[in-house]
């Protein structure tokens, strides 16, 4: 990265890049130079470009060292450049990528560094004690929303080690093509959702009994122990479907489950924090609202970050798929092996195919909140999106709704919709999350602790109880990108212990999960 030291302020990312971005606040006025005397021609808001040269129509704008456009139109040296005056190219190829030809980066084992987490039976470690209630249909959320608020008030504050309870409903269940190949998405979404670390292997369904997708199937891997409302109630039933007989009314269905409930209650309340490597972390890193600061502050100090987690052991994914598409050929080198680059070709394949099916492409990822952040299009985007990834090697590629198999750093093939993204990563394991963003947004996981890195600092004083890390200070030369990896680090070491809680955790703002289900609906 090269930028001038004085205002106006400008940054470069690459040599070989025709435009920059404009850093100050208010951004570039009419009339105003650069350190290399370019004059400006226009006003150029913060986060814009600025062409460095004077650009023909179709010449090639280049930004990271890669072409993200050409120009629509004549572009005077020290104009503004946007999505009205560029035009974007094709996505690169899937026939010819390089698949695993570059090695893996000598680095040294990152040892000595853990947090205090919550150990599962089933191996895994939760960064929160959180009782989860898993719905197998629609029908049955207004019951269980009524319950969960009557477990906070009523059973919680006797059992001081659980953090939370959580209702996890979705409008999937009935009314859709439950045997379609491509239901198997919202199914084993539910399924491992169920199974989340935070969770504490410990699974509770409410269904409503003539639901196309059965609860026993969300629980088909352990004992299916279904509750009866008698007094001889299986202590550790974990299915509950409120069409079974012994109900009487909506009283007693409640009744049914908060007793349900307390027996996990007890069983969760004996988990207690203990020190943990950080090989036991699975952070799942994700951003939303992006600008184009994104790709200059907040999501290098992010990569640095995943950089330092593989090197002591722990488990990162990084998905979005049309957040990738077009700077896959920066990705596929770095697979562990061809089976693995391959695997992420595929995954583009059948994106492509799928946004095709719906009589779209990647273009329409790009909102109008990026633009106005300075992100003319989806190349631009996908190009500062990847750098979240580090530059550690590709060790495994998941399909939507799989659980991680592997430690090191996996591709977890997701929509970019913030929520739909968030909710797969939950459904494949992770215990954290960091998300970035650069226009602002309140997003949160309800069981799973979200980190939230602003891009510039602008963000971070107006939002300022919102965000909780600021990654603009790189941008304004008070940081530089190893400083805020380290200081993003040792952040999600404190949250993941406990010791400190993100900003919307306090506010108590949580999104609704949201199921990707690409099969049809009845």
């Amino acid at each position: 990265m090269t930028q001038d030291n004085q205002s106006p302020r400008v940054i470069r990312i690459h040599p070989s890049d025709n435009v920059a971005v404009a850093v100050a606040q208010g951004g570039l006025a009419v009339g105003e130079r650069l350190d290399d005397g370019i004059e400006l021609q226009t006003h150029v808001p913060q986060g814009h470009k600025v062409a460095l040269v004077a650009l023909a129509e179709g010449d090639a704008v280049i930004r990271y060292g890669e072409v993200i456009g050409t120009a629509a139109l004549a572009i005077p040296c020290g104009g503004h450049v946007n999505e009205t005056n560029l035009l974007m190219p094709t996505p690169p190829a899937l026939d010819d990528l390089p698949l695993a030809t570059r090695p893996a980066p000598p680095v040294e084992p990152l040892e000595g560094y853990t947090f205090e987490g919550f150990r599962n039976a089933n191996g895994s470690v939760g960064t929160q004690n959180v009782l989860g209630i898993t719905t197998s249909v629609q029908c049955v959320a207004g019951i269980v929303d009524h319950v969960v608020q009557r477990i906070k008030r009523e059973l919680l504050p006797k059992f001081p080690n659980v953090d939370a309870v959580v209702g996890l409903n979705h409008s999937y269940g009935c009314g859709v093509a439950i045997n379609a190949p491509a239901a198997v998405v919202p199914i084993r979404t539910l399924k491992h959702l169920a199974q989340n670390p935070n969770f504490g292997d410990d699974v509770m369904v409410i269904g409503l009994g003539c639901e196309k997708l059965q609860p026993s199937t969300l629980v088909d891997d352990q004992p299916v122990r279904i509750y009866e409302n008698t007094e001889a109630a299986d202590p550790q039933a974990n299915v509950l479907s409120l069409q079974d007989e012994s109900f009487e009314g909506f009283d007693d269905m409640v009744a049914g489950i908060m007793a349900m409930a307390e027996r996990h209650l007890e069983h969760l309340d004996k988990r207690q924090r203990e020190t943990c490597p950080v090989s036991e972390l699975v952070v799942g890193m994700q951003c939303g609202g992006s600008d184009a600061f994104s790709g200059l502050t907040a999501n290098p100090a992010v990569g640095f970050a995943t950089d330092l987690i593989v090197r002591a052991g722990g488990s990162v994914m990084f998905s979005e798929v049309t957040e990738v598409r077009d700077a896959i050929h920066l990705l596929t080198p770095r697979a562990i092996d061809s089976s693995v680059g391959k695997a992420l070709v595929d995954q583009m394949a059948w994106y492509d195919d799928y946004l095709s099916q719906g009589q779209t492409d990647r273009s329409a990822n790009t909102s109008p909140g990026n633009k106005k952040g300075g992100l003319s299009n989806i190349v631009e985007k996908a190009l500062g999106s990847v750098i979240k990834s580090g530059n550690s090697p590709i060790i495994d590629v998941i399909g939507p709704g799989e659980r991680l198999r592997k430690r090191g750093l996996t591709f977890a093939a997701t929509p970019a919709s913030d929520f739909i993204c968030g909710t797969l990563q939950a459904a494949a394991g992770m215990n954290l999350q960091v998300f970035t963003t650069g226009r602002g947004t309140p997003y949160n996981l309800p069981m799973t602790p979200v980190i939230k890195v602003s891009s510039n600092s602008t963000l971070a004083r107006r939002w300022h109880d919102l965000i909780d890390l600021d990654a603009g200070r790189i941008a304004t030369g008070e940081s530089s990108i190893e400083e805020m990896g380290w200081e993003l680090f040792q952040l999600i070491l404190d949250v993941a212990s406990g010791r400190r809680r993100v900003a919307a955790d306090k506010l108590g703002l949580y999104n609704d999960l949201v199921l990707f289900n690409p099969a049809p609906v009845t």
